[in-house]
């Protein structure tokens, strides 16, 4: 005779379900933005010595365009950091197709 268990046991959450630390993407983050800024003093050194050493104007002008853009996309990049959290729901998240967020207690069935 096999026995079969039909009681559902307790959500098992794991650490790999877990968002990284909040000092993690903050720091993940200024690390993107000061890439971005570190570029965006190349071109405008670049352009500005483009110009001088008479390069064309087409080069001076998309030097002259990234030192301009990147700032904008620069900011956007670093505040674009973590998702917001799933508004609270009540009931079983795996019936509704979605997964438990970690670090919240089961719901207890009645």
């Amino acid at each position: 005779m096999v026995k079969v268990n039909h009681q559902r046991g307790p959500d098992v959450y794991t650490v790999t379900d877990a968002p990284r630390p909040m000092s993690e993407d903050i720091e993940h983050r200024q690390r993107r933005y000061l890439v971005s800024m570190g570029v965006r003093t190349v071109c405008f050194v670049g352009a500005v010595l483009a110009a001088v050493a008479g390069a064309p104007a087409w080069a001076v002008l998309i030097l002259v365009a990234g030192a301009l853009v990147l700032p904008y996309v620069a900011v956007v990049v670093a505040n674009g950091g973590r998702e917001p959290v799933a508004p609270a729901s009540f009931g079983d998240r795996t019936k509704q197709g979605q997964k438990p967020v970690s670090g919240q207690r089961p719901e207890i069935g009645s």
